[in-house]
């Protein structure tokens, strides 16, 4: 049994048809009750459970064989919270920790990124074999945008127009999850999912054009006012800024050997997409 937390998310829900895919029993932990028809129609079990408070995940962990912790985006608890986890997992006799981590967690400047880096120097103390999955940023997170794109024919791109990103398919990222979980001979790695080409805005709206059957172009946007408090704003805005100054480019090929293929291109992600449901629901 295989536990997969953050279960009713996007990266979540991914994960756990990636286990089903192979046949495993997963038990998915959602934060609130309600119905979970993705979840259910998965075959998966539905466990409510909060990530900060560690007294029931005595219970959640029993029996598992591997437990993923997917940690939600932006949240200033992720640090110490996935410490105290990963001690449950020990204590519950977990096999192994697959933790759900980003690309270059070592960039301090961005705060999320510095939680990611301290729960992985957590992980290496924890006594239970691990393996950590650093993706990059998923090719799934222009897609609420293209509605807009569509009327408009403009790309909104607030991370400039000069530096790239290896966007990368959330199903690629999941199935890459399912390997980690399941598999012999990776305990102690840490692996990148990047996408298998650098993107800069203007290319993105070049293929994003061609999906959709019109001329695209990239607007450079830059943030207005100063840095928000808030921490998932200040997050975000730091996110923001960096990728502008710098990009968040990674190489494909921990992922292409995780996979045994090539990660899924932004093109071949857009060709997925049902544009009409898509566009429909705008």
């Amino acid at each position: 049994m295989i536990v997969v937390t953050a279960a009713g998310g996007q990266t979540g829900i991914a994960v756990v048809r990636a286990l089903r895919a192979r046949g495993e029993q997963v038990h998915a932990v959602v934060a609130r009750r309600g119905p979970r028809p993705q979840l259910a129609a998965l075959g998966a079990e539905v466990v409510v459970a909060e990530l900060t408070q560690p007294l029931p995940w005595a219970d959640v962990l029993d029996g598992a064989d591997a437990f993923h912790l997917i940690w939600p985006q932006f949240d200033p608890d992720e640090a110490e919270g996935a410490a105290a986890l990963f001690a449950e997992a020990r204590r519950a006799g977990v096999g192994r920790i697959v933790y759900h981590s980003v690309l270059r967690p070592q960039t301090r400047v961005l705060p999320h990124h510095a939680a990611k880096d301290r729960a992985e120097e957590a992980l290496e103390s924890s006594g239970v074999a691990w393996r950590v999955l650093q993706p990059c940023s998923y090719a799934q997170n222009l897609d609420a945008v293209l509605p807009e794109v569509a009327r408009t024919g403009v790309l909104r791109s607030y991370w400039g127009l000069r530096t790239a990103q290896s966007l990368v398919d959330v199903e690629d990222v999941a199935e890459a999850a399912a390997v980690l979980l399941t598999e012999d001979g990776l305990d102690g790695g840490t692996f990148e999912a990047a996408g298998p080409e650098p993107l800069a805005a203007p290319r993105m709206a070049e293929l994003i054009g061609e999906r959709l059957g019109r001329d695209v172009v990239a607007d450079d946007v830059i943030p207005a006012g100063e840095q928000p408090s808030a921490y998932a704003a200040r997050c975000r805005r730091a996110m923001l800024d960096h990728q502008r100054a710098h990009g968040f480019v990674g190489s494909p090929r921990v992922l292409t050997a995780l996979l045994g293929r090539p990660p899924r291109s932004f093109a071949e992600h857009l060709a997925g997409l049902d544009l009409e449901e898509l566009l429909g629901r705008a």
